[in-house]
């Protein structure tokens, strides 16, 4: 029996954009191969996954017995994935969400309907801050498992585990996957699970790897919900 089996995960992946006028936005370096890969894995463990992706993201490869238990959702902004996270989280209760989605942390304070002149000699651009999406996941589902990632830029492994547990504590997650991008440009993705206690439970090296160390997770945590679940139901019997 596959270990996901019966289990429903949610899973965003990718980047988010914020548009600027009707032909540009911003964006982020994110390609979403890491999400992709994991929603695979947890499809050949058995698992229902509904995969909220950003426009030009990678999406999952998944054959033809596995793609009844997928659910592809495709959002471009910030406000997309918001509308899009709350209608999936009202209508379904997950055992876990991994939120693997590089969301802007910042998006132009207006979008222009038409294309912006190219004669400008200066375009002067305003920023806001987004809201926290994870933070509202957290606020839908209280009781989900929920896995982040936190992305820094050359920070040392102790580094990584401080700000991995401060937005692990901040977001309310159970567990925080933290990298560094100037590794992953060199072609050396480390990701450091952290857990609540603020303690690096894994060091993985390599995508594949991350996603075998995360779903080995997952499958720990399902199985002991399900032992709860089943004693809560054989204790009312």
């Amino acid at each position: 029996m596959t270990r996901l089996a019966g289990a429903k995960l949610l899973l965003t992946s990718g980047p988010t954009r914020g548009n600027l006028d009707a032909v540009r936005y911003i964006t982020n370096k994110s390609t979403g191969r890491l999400g992709a890969l994991i929603a695979e894995a947890a499809l050949a463990e058995g698992a229902e996954v509904t995969f909220i992706y950003g426009t030009g993201s990678l999406t999952p490869h998944v054959a033809d017995g596995r793609r009844a238990r997928l659910r592809l959702i495709e959002v471009e902004t910030v406000s997309d994935l918001i509308a899009a996270v709350r209608d999936a989280m009202g209508g379904t209760l997950f055992d876990a969400v991994i939120h693997a989605m590089a969301v802007l942390d910042y998006e132009p304070a207006e979008s222009i309907p038409e294309k912006v002149p190219s004669e400008r000699e200066e375009w002067v651009i305003r920023l806001v801050r987004t809201p926290k999406v994870i933070r509202l996941i957290r606020d839908l589902d209280p009781n989900a498992f929920l896995v982040g990632f936190k992305l820094e830029v050359g920070r040392s492994p102790e580094e990584l585990r401080r700000i991995g547990f401060e937005s692990l504590q901040k977001n309310r997650a159970d567990l925080v996957i933290a990298n560094d991008l100037a590794e992953i440009e060199k072609g050396r993705h480390r990701g450091h699970f952290i857990d609540p206690r603020g303690e690096v439970i894994a060091v993985a090296e390599g995508k594949p790897t991350i996603v075998a160390q995360l779903i080995e997770i997952l499958s720990r945590e399902y199985a002991q919900r399900r032992v709860v679940a089943e004693g809560g139901t054989h204790g009312q019997a």
